[in-house]
């Protein structure tokens, strides 16, 4: 009898740490779906406001620049102040923000409030990477946990274009941030409990260093939307800052005794090899979504909503694979499905390009948007899976900061070097993010597998 005793309490206690689990995964496909949702109304937020396409990048980069540029702090802070009190503040503060940006009056209030969202998504995302660690210690209970959160917030890329082209051609482009609102609401009434709530740390925070490697981030994003719009002089005046930045970054790093980066991870050979992955499959994705929407509605003439249906194929993956992906992950490690993943991202993106050049039909460019979705949506949930794997006791925050950031600095300069080259083709930018895979993907295979940081 004593064998049957573990069953019912194993269930009870999935089911307790289920809801705080979907909790949590709404609040990333929030945040997702943010990004995503916007690249379908890229024309018609330009018309409304009357912006360039140096302005249409800092719409979408205003978020990601934020985004990434304070990942690291709050990785630090997440460690430092608790999970859940950040993500809950985060998730409050995103919701407030996203409701304010659908009467943004103007471009630069609109790209304040993207700021402002990118600085609550920042809080979020470290902040969950440590309360899924709280919630599911054993390696892979966890492994399927993180597969679980991909999948719930992978279905936002999915919904994105769909939903947004939807939205935008009933009501126009301010309702694809109204949509935050109610699944705010549910995120904060779902993600709480003894069960995510982590201890605080006693771990020191540098701001003034983490403020110069964000001027560090801003100023180089800056410099190459000003060479896209070919404003030279703004363009040699944001690289002179950057310069400065960087200079000002390394020496406040080098005598630190809480240095922004994880020196210890850094030294990895293997997680340097896991971090630049990380950035070239956020490179390709969010580059490939901010300029194949101007490729398929001012070239190819198709609707908001027709160019949202055109990229089912790149995003069903992303909620149909990652639980494939999670056991895979449980079974052989993250090691394999990584390098599948990056193979076929470097697949689609020549699929792509091929079907630009030659300005073939719409099913020529339907198995590259295949291939994308099925490479982001195998690599994401294993490189979580690597990271959290190897990261020392009591640090699940600052690395969750640290891979994230790396993400979005990929995303990013995806948008930025994407949208500037795409005046000589779109052709030529998909091919850039192609080489840009098979890179990542031959540093990886040269890598020795990671062992756990103790």
């Amino acid at each position: 009898m004593n064998s049957l005793v573990p069953t019912p309490v194993n269930r009870r206690d999935r089911r307790a740490r289920g809801r705080p689990l979907a909790g949590i995964s709404l609040g990333y496909f929030m945040i997702l779906l943010d990004m995503t949702v916007l690249a379908v109304a890229e024309p018609d937020l330009a018309s409304s406001l009357g912006t360039s396409m140096a302005g249409l990048q800092w719409a979408t980069t205003g978020y990601t620049v934020a985004f990434a540029a304070l990942l690291l702090a709050a990785g630090a802070a997440t460690d430092r102040f608790g999970a859940e009190r950040l993500f809950r503040g985060g998730v409050t503060v995103f919701t407030i923000a996203s409701m304010l940006s659908a009467v943004a009056p103007a471009l630069w209030a609109l790209v304040l409030l993207r700021v402002i969202s990118g600085v609550a998504a920042a809080a979020c995302v470290p902040a969950s990477m440590a309360m899924i660690a709280q919630l599911y210690p054993e390696r892979a209970a966890r492994a399927r946990a993180i597969s679980a959160w991909a999948a719930i917030s992978g279905a936002a890329v999915a919904a994105g274009p769909i939903l947004g082209g939807a939205l935008v051609g009933v009501a126009g482009w301010r309702s694809v941030f109204l949509m935050n609102v109610p699944i705010g609401l549910a995120v904060l009434t779902l993600a709480r409990g003894r069960a995510v709530v982590c201890l605080r740390g006693d771990r020191r925070i540098d701001w003034p260093a983490h403020l110069a490697a964000a001027a560090v981030l801003a100023l180089v994003t800056d410099a190459l939307i000003a060479a896209g719009a070919r404003a030279w002089v703004h363009a040699a005046l944001s690289s002179v800052g950057f310069g400065a930045s960087l200079v000002a970054f390394r020496s406040l790093e080098g005598r630190s005794h809480a240095p922004v980066l994880n020196r210890a991870m850094l030294r990895s050979a293997p997680v340097r090899a896991g971090l630049l992955a990380a950035a070239v499959v956020n490179f390709a994705l969010a580059g490939g979504l901010f300029v194949l929407p101007l490729l398929l509605q001012q070239e190819r003439h198709l609707s908001p909503f027709e160019t949202g249906l055109a990229f089912l194929p790149l995003t069903v993956p992303f909620a149909a694979s990652p639980a494939f992906t999670g056991k895979v992950v449980a079974r052989m490690g993250p090691r394999r499905p990584i390098l599948a993943g990056l193979a076929l991202l470097a697949a689609g993106g020549v699929a792509l390009a091929g079907g630009v050049f030659t300005d073939a039909g719409y099913p020529w460019l339907a198995p590259g948007l295949l291939l994308t979705g099925f490479g982001v949506s195998c690599v994401l949930p294993s490189l979580v899976a690597a990271m959290v794997e190897v990261a020392p006791v009591g640090t699940a925050g600052a690395v969750g900061g640290l891979l994230n950031a790396v993400r979005q600095v990929g995303a990013t300069l995806g948008v930025a070097m994407m949208g500037a080259i795409v005046a000589a083709g779109v052709g030529w930018a998909l091919l850039l993010s192609a080489a840009l895979c098979v890179v990542a993907w031959s540093v990886f295979a040269l890598a020795r597998p990671a062992a756990p940081l103790r």
